[in-house]
């Protein structure tokens, strides 16, 4: 449907395939020598916003290196306001929302989760009731722990994110932010198969052993029936890092603390980087190739009796650490495994969390079905 200037309207980008009709739309505007090049959305493939699940998860599966994520108090129902979200993001994701002033959204996806507050509203008890509980080596106030929603937006252009949230926000009055928080990730190293992952501030490799196939994130990522299925449980945490005291230590006393080696990111029982740890190696004077107090040991999901999360971290620059960001189909996935690590994780001397919540990160929606609407019904 064209509008008076002969254009395409917002409606029709929406109901006839987004993305899709738009580039239609430009290659019959002009000669592709006229249209100008723009390197990054050069670079990078759009990220579809529509789906059975959200984008930001588990898709695209090459993470983007660009991160802005804030939390929300909402004052009201969320029906409507989780509607007209989801709206912008068909919008910005289409490349036909005003906030983005003419730049290409590339790889922009936007995620949103709600809290537990909202959650208890329609479902008793059960996945996305339950706030995270305090743990050892944190400092945080009423105003960066918990909240009512949380809006995730991640671009391979660094301005994208910014640009995206404030048109989010600008799109509904109804939410007051509790707390906002950016993050970058580095060049990704080869894990296995196509899975990669990035360096953090420390120099290592972070997320690892993460769920892969479709079967492992059925098993360990969305929440597969109930009155939420589709979702997921998103935990975030600001973990501020005593970066010059780790770099401190000697590169063997950092490996030891980790679990792996620095410059490889094999583990300290053997292999390569894609091998799992083996828990039980030793030397052959009987001592823990991978030391009991080392990060991968006790972060390890098995004596943990849990499945794997997926992690979506960013490092941070201001403060300077790390935003931790995990998918997961029950809470006792991270709290478990965060009670294993409280006991004894040579990484956590190094680290003070600062800001914290749980949230389900909502099923998927799209044009004829309103963000949320599958859980708090439509307005």
């Amino acid at each position: 449907m064209a509008n008076e200037a002969g254009g395409i309207s917002r409606r029709s980008l929406l109901t006839s395939g987004g993305i899709a009709a738009l580039g239609t739309a430009l290659a019959g505007c002009a000669p592709a020598e006229q249209v100008p090049r723009d390197p990054v959305a050069d670079a990078v493939r759009p990220v579809v916003p529509t789906g059975e699940h959200q984008a930001g998860i588990a898709r695209p599966a090459a993470v983007q290196p660009h991160l802005l994520l804030g939390v929300y108090d909402l004052d009201g129902g969320p029906v409507g306001v989780l509607a007209r979200l989801g709206d912008s993001i068909l919008a910005l994701t289409s490349g036909d929302h005003p906030a983005l002033a003419g730049i290409a959204p590339g790889d922009l996806s936007v995620t949103v989760g709600v809290g537990p507050r909202l959650v208890q509203q329609v479902v008793a008890e059960g996945p996305g009731t339950e706030p995270l509980p305090a743990f050892p080596r944190e400092d945080i106030d009423e105003r960066h722990r918990g909240g009512d929603l949380v809006i995730q937006v991640c671009a391979s252009d660094p301005l994208v994110p910014p640009l995206a949230l404030a048109g989010l926000l600008a799109d509904t009055s109804a939410l007051t932010e509790r707390w906002r928080q950016r993050g970058a990730r580095g060049p990704s190293v080869a894990v296995r198969g196509d899975h990669t992952a990035p360096r953090n501030v420390l120099g290592f490799v972070d997320g690892i052993a993460a769920p892969i196939s479709v079967d492992e994130r059925a098993e360990s990522v969305w929440i597969g029936q109930g009155a939420v299925a589709g979702a997921s449980i998103m935990v975030v945490r600001r973990m501020e890092i005593d970066l010059a005291a780790f770099q401190r230590l000697p590169v063997e006393a950092q490996e030891s603390a980790i679990g792996r080696e620095r410059a490889s990111s094999a583990p300290l029982s053997g292999g390569a980087i894609g091998d799992d740890v083996d828990l039980q190696a030793k030397s052959p004077d009987g001592k823990y190739l991978i030391p009991a107090d080392a990060h991968v040991r006790r972060a390890h999901p098995r004596p943990a009796g849990v499945p794997l999360m997926l992690r979506r971290s960013y490092s941070m620059d201001d403060p300077l650490g790390l935003l931790f960001v995990s998918f997961q189909a029950e809470l006792r996935t991270f709290t478990q495994t965060m009670e294993r690590m409280s006991e004894s994780d040579a990484l956590l001397d190094f680290t003070l969390t600062t800001a914290t919540g749980a949230f389900l990160a909502l099923p998927g929606f799209d044009a004829q079905h309103p963000l949320g609407s599958t859980i708090f019904g439509a307005a």
